[in-house]
């Protein structure tokens, strides 16, 4: 039972793995050097609670490090979504040579027949995805949203590690500064 819990609770918010792809898009029209306060309009939901608190930590830490405070009915409402799925990989290993090769077999220009055997291994696995989206709070408009999409760790700690690359890497450039028109 607790092993399927755990395995539960990584399924249900491993958003991120060790090395998640990270993408950032942003209204390029949103003034953020006007923002400075935010609140959550939507906080990740269902597995672990420990998962995302860290989640929230996470995003919090990152967004005050930019200097954004939190405070009810702020400039910017953040919505946070988490959702897995599972994948499958085909590994095939041939042995023997199959068809024997040309001249080989069969004298010279010919081509002889040989055996050969394969072997089809399926690797499945989790794939997790955590989208963070901000929204301007008078206007109710999109401004900004971060996708973090990885292979679940079967380690918590692991998974742990992988949320934090990846809300590094997806906090990296912001706010995004403004396009030159």
């Amino acid at each position: 039972m607790k092993a399927l819990v755990l395995s539960l609770a990584l399924v249900s918010f491993a958003a991120v793995a060790a090395t998640p792809k990270v993408t950032t898009d942003s209204d390029p029209s949103a003034n953020f050097s006007a923002y400075k306060t935010y609140y959550w309009a939507m906080k990740p939901e269902g597995g672990s609670p420990l998962m995302q608190q860290r989640i929230v930590d996470g995003i919090n830490s990152r967004l005050q490090a930019k200097g954004w405070t939190q405070a009810e009915g702020g400039d910017v409402a953040v919505a946070v979504h988490v959702s897995t799925s599972q994948k499958q990989s085909l590994d095939t290993f041939y042995t023997g040579t199959g068809m024997g090769g040309w001249g080989w077999r069969g004298g010279w220009g010919g081509m002889g027949m040989g055996m050969g055997n394969a072997q089809t291994t399926v690797h499945t696995y989790d794939v997790g995805t955590l989208v963070v989206d901000m929204f301007d709070s008078k206007s109710k408009q999109a401004i900004w949203r971060g996708t973090a999409t990885g292979t679940v760790p079967s380690n918590p700690d692991k998974v742990e590690a992988g949320l934090d690359k990846g809300l590094d890497k997806m906090f990296a450039n912001f706010p995004p500064t403004p396009t030159a028109k």
